[in-house]
């Protein structure tokens, strides 16, 4: 947990130096202080178990197994990006991880079909969803729950809570910001999202829940985020750098789980040193094979658009007034 929580940091941190650096272009949107959240989810999920997320989805493209250069090229438009560079930071996808989605709220119907799909096939897996505060009030999120619980389906509805949709606190933009509590039919639990270990044992607890044909099941990760919404927003304009620091400082899920292996003898301070060695090592030469990775060619743009295409001819794309239609197919690196 400490090497996960660690690596999908300096990932994060690395794209925002990259982003800074003009080599990732658009919207990125960063999971710095969060870590904690898809670490203890990841945890005890069984193979076969779904995920789908929102757009803060880095963290758990690594834990689906999407490997660190396979994010960071991805972000770069380049070929061995695990979309082939066609997708971006809001569009990692992977086995069992349906996104990364960037319309707000709108993943949640997608996860709630795989719960039904699991319940129509007869398997023993669950379909984890997980969205943020600011979503938390969109009209498809109820929908889903009412279908969820009118068929019993097997879906955790994960809230992290990082406090801030965009620039508004969730106070502003939510009657009842106890967002485990948001369905009268549907068992919530609140859960720190800043400890690892409290995520993990929450977690457990909701599968367990569903996996005995319970139905859905409904969690709040209360978590924060150090940055902006996105690289674009300097985070300072709704809330204070004392605010930050003070969370930083007395919060930081990473922190706080070495404290925790050092105290209980679990791990020395050299042994933290070493994984952190290790963990920078690994990110860097991720980025550096990524940075000289090719960009994905133009003809990207007219391939895998069908999984059996009902036309062979594409019409009116660039610089080709038509192209034919082709399955590229896996990208060239995903673990």
């Amino acid at each position: 947990m400490y090497y996960d929580m660690s690596i999908i940091r300096r990932i994060e941190n690395t794209a925002s130096q990259l982003y800074k650096d003009r080599h990732v272009r658009g919207f990125l949107h960063l999971y710095v202080a969060q870590e904690a959240c898809c670490v203890g989810i990841k945890s005890v999920m069984n193979p076969g178990d779904c995920v789908t997320t929102a757009y803060r989805c880095h963290g758990w493209a690594y834990m689906c197994g999407i490997a660190a250069r396979a994010i960071l090229a991805e972000l770069m438009g380049k070929v061995t990006g695990c979309s082939r560079g066609k997708g971006g930071s809001m569009h990692l996808y992977s086995p069992l991880f349906l996104g990364g989605n960037g319309i707000v709220g709108a993943h949640v119907p997608v996860g709630t079909g795989m719960a039904f799909a699991y319940k129509y096939l007869n398997k023993d897996n669950v379909s984890v969803v997980l969205y943020g505060d600011g979503a938390a009030n969109q009209g498809q999120v109820f929908e889903s729950y009412n279908l969820a619980k009118l068929h019993s389906l097997p879906v955790v509805y994960i809230c992290e809570n990082n406090k801030f949709g965009m620039g508004t606190k969730a106070e502003g933009s939510s009657a009842n910001t106890k967002y485990y509590t948001r369905c009268e039919y549907i068992p919530g639990l609140w859960v720190d999202g800043m400890n690892v270990l409290s995520m993990r044992e929450g977690m457990k607890f909701a599968l367990d829940y569903c996996r005995k044909g319970n139905g859905p099941f409904l969690m709040e990760a209360d978590t924060y985020r150090y940055l902006g919404h996105s690289m674009s927003d300097p985070g300072t304009s709704y809330r204070t750098r004392e605010e930050v620091k003070a969370i930083r400082e007395t919060r930081d899920a990473i922190m706080s789980l070495k404290e925790k292996l050092i105290a209980g003898k679990l791990a020395t301070e050299e042994e933290c040193k070493a994984i952190e060695k290790k963990v920078k090592e690994e990110v860097e030469e991720a980025a550096k094979q990524a940075l000289d990775d090719k960009f994905s060619p133009t003809e990207e743009l007219v391939a895998d658009v069908y999984s059996n295409p009902i036309r062979n001819i594409t019409r009116g794309v660039a610089p080709w007034d038509m192209h034919p239609v082709k399955n590229v197919g896996k990208p060239i690196n995903t673990t």
